[in-house]
């Protein structure tokens, strides 16, 4: 409510509230609180415009972009019709009850042709957060927030100047008589504003009873962009002046966040996302502890069993964290896209670190949350399609996919005319699509009766040959652009039922007929199939499915002249769950029928049920719980893809026709605790909350499922475990000492540092005002705490280091800034053949201008570096920790004979003939 003060020039939208939705597919809202942040799901919008508005004391405010720039909003709706609404627990709106506990409300209105008044949804939620880290930072890609705690009396000592220390001190107790004045803007230049004149250009600033919480813009012109080991990050520097009466206290609030696409590295199966382990521009002292590191995707963190579960990455070396993330993995989504015809795909996710690290010298800690959105370069994606015809079925069956749930399929054509989807239904065609097991795409099933007129048949020698040709027409929404696939099917089928193999024999109709037996083991069906007399004709079916050969193989097909024998998994998709007996125990049947090729007549049914033991519900000792939910025959029409767990945002990691496989903590997704005597219980049910397959299930007159989730945890349990420690004094590093190195200097061709000049085409020829681009690399390491330093570097017009003139290019680690044209360095990421980024260094000359010899503009010129290689971790070594300023010109530009210390090596580029333009 604070914030809401110093912004009373915006206009008051009174709401009206419709509660009577007008569209026949109601939208759905989720909301749920994400630590520090509420977010709010939206899903089907389909065309109605969104408007999205903070509700307090019965108005409305609608948020602009400006305004959720400013009050800690973002809102964004995908290409699916879908919007995520993320809100600060901190926002400008916010109901703030002791710093504990955050109520929002928000308005959304939908605006849309088809009906006639607009639908109103009011949705409220109360998060609560605590404790709080000494200072909170969110990296949204619209705004940055910081949110420190107010210092007491005699808590810290008060710093020279705020960038000394990025913790504040205060003179005096931060009480509410305290007022905020003004804003001391960094950049790094000063820059001074009044409280006033701040929230005009954008800034959230708001004083709450135990913490100062600032908010800016992203962009803002009074933030500025600093390299942090090879990654742009965008930093906001400033102090707050508190006043009363005569009293003056200060509070230093500050934030870095990566710029957008910072850091991240795609290939052709994966993306790559480095955040700096050590974010310079946060930490001022030399030593950090850092605690915790969690990933998450949507803004949910991700525990690392589900991380496993989707292959996804996380790790940490010397300078980074690292996640990878497989493309087309769950939780990411496809956007599709159509060019020339030719079908395209990006993949989109929206990628969450929370690091949290404590300062030894402050014992404060930091709770730093930062959001990626990631977007794949465009990749050709052209559907595949699989034949899946089995011909005794008398139907061709085509698998096409995967596409985005963004394409439709518009119609199927031949080559004599074109369907559309109602036209292929009425033929009987079967046309429908599901979900890739990812959840991130779909396929489409056409299966196309081999009757049809669209269907070529040639008979040879007792066998049909079926043959089709269809063009899937699709279409990308929602800007309708076109893209085909093509189909080219064939088949074949015996016009008489012959025996093949020992699937089926012949006899003749006095023969005794085949039968089945069968028996159980603890996972699977054993299932026995005898001939009877030799030469008797029988198919076999598993379940709906006819036994085929490569269906037999996948069974265990052993053969005999008597018999053949199959081993079918309790699990397996033609056998039929009955009943969930138990949390470990459900009762499975298994269905084999032997039938007369010719008259369709079954010869024998036989059916085998059995009981066995499985894991359905595990309880691990961390809190982690896994559940699966598999179809029983009770519930045919159920799509375990819908199931969810009490919190319908709480979807199964992984889930297909058959079953849904749940992985959850104890404290999530709608989880209830009981206490008993000397145990504790954790419940949850699996059970439909789609309204539209409920629908769906009601219609049909099935049963409800429901599947009870319970763990029963020992709490009266001790575990003693016994070690020993010795405190190391400080972390080892390597001294400094002689040694043979081998350090390589190359001229690239521009400044992507991927082309270099090549040794053979020397002299390297430029323009006077051309740059030159040098790289230096220690050869043969593989050691990231190794660390090239470029202490001199210099140009003279001889091969002859000593000789003079010279041109000073780097002093003392720094730009030469008597230079008018200074040097410039380009950050090294690991990237290709760069593993190990500190083992590099690259930088640009802009120009040469050389004095005297006017006359004679063309000359050639050598190029030559000292180098030293230290150890990163060592915190006395002066060539590992140069701070280089524009401000500091004291050793900067001085001219300095070439060093005889054995701890530099000295490497040399040319000649370069520069020419006169």
């Amino acid at each position: 409510m604070g914030c809401l003060a110093g912004l009373g020039w915006f206009i008051l939208l009174v709401a009206v509230v419709n509660i009577e939705a007008q569209n026949k597919h109601p939208i759905k809202i989720n909301s749920k609180c994400l630590g520090n942040l509420l977010r709010v799901d939206v899903s089907r919008l389909g065309g109605s415009f969104l408007e999205v508005s903070a509700v307090i004391n019965n108005s409305s405010i609608i948020l602009t972009p400006s305004l959720s720039s400013q009050c800690g909003f973002t809102i964004k709706k995908d290409h699916l019709g879908n919007a995520v609404i993320y809100a600060s627990v901190q926002n400008c709106f916010a109901q703030n009850l002791d710093d504990k506990a955050f109520t929002t409300k928000l308005g959304l209105r939908l605006q849309s042709d088809i009906v006639v008044e607009d639908e109103f949804h009011l949705v409220e939620e109360t998060c609560y957060y605590s404790p709080w880290a000494s200072r909170e930072i969110i990296c949204k890609p619209n705004y940055m927030e910081v949110s420190v705690k107010k210092a007491a009396p005699n808590e810290y000592n008060l710093p020279a100047y705020p960038d000394s220390d990025p913790r504040k001190a205060a003179e005096q107790p931060m009480d509410a008589s305290f007022r905020i004045n003004t804003v001391v803007f960094f950049t790094p230049e000063e820059r001074v504003m009044q409280v006033d004149e701040a929230q005009i250009n954008g800034y959230g600033i708001s004083s709450t009873p135990t913490r100062l919480l600032l908010r800016s813009p992203n962009p803002s012109r009074e933030t500025y962009i600093k390299d942090v080991a090879g990654v742009p990050m965008t930093v906001l520097s400033t102090s707050i002046i508190f006043e009363k009466t005569k009293l003056t206290t200060q509070l230093y609030a500050g934030a870095a966040c990566p710029q957008a696409q910072g850091g991240v590295f795609f290939t052709e199966t994966s993306i790559r996302w480095f955040l700096p382990r050590r974010i310079d521009p946060l930490i001022c002292p030399k030593h950090f502890r850092l605690l915790e590191v969690n990933m998450g995707v949507d803004g949910r963190k991700l525990e690392a069993t589900e991380i496993s579960a989707r292959n996804y990455s996380l790790t940490l070396d010397d300078l980074y964290v690292i996640v990878e993330i497989p493309i087309g993995a769950a939780g990411c989504q496809i956007k599709s896209h159509a060019q020339d015809g030719q079908y395209f795909t990006s993949y989109m996710i929206e990628l969450m670190l929370e690091l949290l690290w404590t300062e030894d010298d402050t014992n404060e800690d930091t709770r730093y949350k930062v959001f990626l959105p990631v977007e794949t370069p465009l990749q050709l994606q052209p559907p595949q399609v699989i034949d899946a015809t089995v011909p005794k079925e008398m139907m061709f069956k085509a698998l096409i996919g995967p596409v985005g749930f963004d394409v439709m399929l518009k119609n199927i054509s031949s080559p004599s005319e074109v369907l559309s989807l109602a036209d292929c239904i009425a033929r009987g065609f079967k046309v429908f699509d599901q979900m890739s097991p990812n959840g991130c795409s779909k396929v489409y099933t056409v299966e196309v009766p081999f009757t049809d007129r669209v269907v070529g048949q040639r008979k040879e020698k007792g066998v049909t040959m079926y043959n089709l040709h269809l063009t899937f027409g699709f279409l990308v929404l929602p800007k309708h652009t076109p893209f085909t696939a093509t189909a080219y099917l064939r088949t074949k089928l015996e016009d008489i039922a012959r025996p093949s193999s020992a699937l089926s024999s012949v006899a003749p109709p006095s023969a005794a007929p085949p039968s089945v037996s069968g028996s159980c083991d603890d996972k699977n069906f054993h299932v026995l199939v005898k001939y009877g007399t030799k030469g008797f004709n029988f198919e076999t079916l598993m379940g709906k499915r006819m036994l085929t050969g490569s269906l037999a193989q996948q069974y265990g097909l052993m053969v005999n002249d008597t018999h053949f024998s199959l081993i079918v998994p309790y699990s397996a998709a033609d056998a039929t769950v009955e009943a969930v007996q138990s949390s470990s125990s459900i009762k499975s049947r298994l269905d084999v029928t032997l039938r007369h090729p010719k008259t369709n007549k079954n010869i024998q049914d036989f059916s085998l049920t059995c009981n066995f033991v499985t894991k359905l519900i595990e309880c691990f000792p961390n809190g982690t719980i896994t559940a699966l939910a598999i179809t029983m025959e009770s519930v045919p029409s159920l799509n375990p893809r819908r199931l969810t767990l009490r919190n319908p945002a709480c979807g199964p990691t992984y889930s297909n026709d058959q079953y849904a496989y749940f992985v959850f903590t104890a404290n999530s997704c709608g989880t209830t605790r009981k206490f008993l005597p000397n145990m504790m219980l954790y419940e949850n049910e699996i059970f439909i909350t789609d309204e539209l397959e409920l629908r769906k299930l009601s219609q049909s007159k099935e049963p409800d499922f429901v599947l009870k989730v319970f763990c029963y945890y020992d709490i009266n349990t001790n575990q003693a475990i016994g070690f020993n420690t010795r405190p190391r004094r400080s972390e080892p590093y390597a001294d400094d000492a002689r040694g043979e190195m081998q350090v390589e200097m190359r001229v690239a061709l521009d400044d992507s540092y991927s082309v270099f000049q090549r040794v053979e085409d020397d002299p390297i020829t430029k323009y006077q005002r051309q740059p030159l681009y040098f790289e230096v690399e220690l050869m043969g390491s593989y050691n990231p705490k190794v660390s090239l330093e470029l202490a001199y570097c210099w140009a003279t017009l001889e091969e002859d280091k000593m000789s003079l003139p010279r041109w000073d290019l780097i002093v003392n680690g720094c730009a030469n800034s008597r230079d008018p044209h200074p040097v410039i360095f380009h950050s090294v990421l690991p990237k290709g053949r760069v593993h190990y980024p500190s083992n590099f260094k690259r930088f640009e000359v802009p120009m040469f201008a050389f004095a005297g010899d006017k006359d004679n503009l063309n000359r050639q010129v050598f190029v030559h570096c000292e180098v030293v290689i230290c150890d990163v971790r060592n915190p006395v070594d002066a060539a590992c920790n140069v701070q280089c300023s524009d401000h500091d010109n004291t050793m900067k530009g001085q001219k300095r004979a070439v060093s005889d210390d054995p701890g530099f090596k000295r490497v040399s580029s040319g000649p370069i003939i520069i020419m006169s333009p």
